[in-house]
């Protein structure tokens, strides 16, 4: 089990306009050779936008885009025509495939903290596509068969057990709250990558809201 603290992570965005990013991989002029994924996962950034703060249109190619809202709401449009709102608690999937543009900003009142996580496709190419599914449930994991992955949501109370998932590759980053994994407590910003998971648990110290990908593909570069 590798654990990442919060304040190691790089920092990004522009705070001068409103935007706060901080990732767990290497990502712009951040360039670490040994820190370029973790099984599917390329990216894991927690982005913070003030109200009228936002990422202009950009590209994106050859990549599985899932966003989680923490707090407040994210509106997004992208070049296929669609425009919608993703609220704390919806899973939001755009599939670059080869090629996709979008917009992501915070339209509302107060500030917008999410989660968006980047994965390696197992096949580069094809149309985009997109999902949201409203209200993900802690016993329902969100399946990204194009990427050989699977998201769970946990919220565990405090004293509350947990089941990681067994796999070749498990993620798990703490969106708020603290947890206890393997004697070691992992806090929001944190998170563990645990190679050939079985048999963990993770702990509540207090209540948390924790993400983590199952993994089956074996390329860790």
């Amino acid at each position: 089990m590798d654990v990442r603290r919060a304040d190691a992570r790089y920092p990004g965005g522009d705070p001068a306009a409103g935007i706060e990013s901080w990732h767990a991989f290497s990502f712009g002029p951040h360039y670490d050779p040994d820190n370029l994924r973790f099984g599917a996962l390329i990216a894991c950034n927690e982005e913070r936008l003030a109200p009228g703060a936002g990422f202009g249109e950009h590209p994106h190619r050859h990549t599985e885009i899932v966003t989680w809202v923490a707090e407040g709401e994210l509106t997004h449009r992208d070049s296929t025509g669609r425009e919608t709102r993703v609220r704390a608690g919806d899973v939001q999937r755009l599939s670059a495939a080869a090629g996709v543009r979008h917009v992501e900003r915070n339209d509302g009142p107060v500030p917008l903290v999410f989660v968006q996580m980047w994965l390696a496709p197992l096949d580069p190419g094809g149309e985009p596509s997109y999902e949201i599914v409203r209200g993900i449930a802690d016993s329902t994991p969100y399946a990204l068969p194009g990427a050989g992955a699977l998201l769970h949501v946990r919220r565990p109370a405090a004293g509350e057990r947990t089941a990681l998932p067994d796999g070749a590759y498990v993620y798990v980053h703490v969106v708020r709250g603290t947890v206890r994994l393997a004697g070691t407590e992992l806090r929001p910003g944190d998170a563990a990558r645990v190679t050939g998971a079985e048999g963990l648990e993770a702990e509540g110290v207090t209540e948390a809201e924790i993400l983590m990908w199952e993994m089956t593909t074996a390329d860790r570069r």
